[in-house]
């Protein structure tokens, strides 16, 4: 099962941080992959990824509006920047472009 990790965190931080987060998630499963996101909002980080959680991952995705917080832990992970409109308007799609990519590396 592929096994995804993302963070997601806008300019704001307060609507698209977590919209883009629910879409990401939702359509991580759709394919049926596991997935965690890190929210970076106004009140901080929340469900923290773990150093279990990114060293199990196969693929990160971050939000690239802002700076994420802590981009170092990804070192040496495949990591697909996005920005957090597409993340909550074309998750799917992004989705389908990790999966050929993955399937091609494979």
């Amino acid at each position: 099962m592929t096994n995804v990790v993302a963070v997601t965190a806008c300019p704001s931080g307060v609507a698209h941080t977590y919209m883009a987060a629910e879409a990401v998630e939702q359509a991580a499963k759709a394919k049926g992959w596991a997935c965690k996101v890190e929210t970076q909002g106004s009140i901080g980080i929340e469900n923290e990824l773990t150093a279990e959680d990114i060293a199990a991952a196969d693929v990160v995705i971050l939000t690239k509006d802002i700076d994420i917080k802590g981009q170092e832990r990804f070192e040496g992970k495949v990591v697909v920047r996005i920005g957090v409109s597409d993340a909550v308007k074309r998750a799917a799609a992004v989705m389908d472009k990790i999966e050929a990519h993955l399937n091609k590396a494979a």
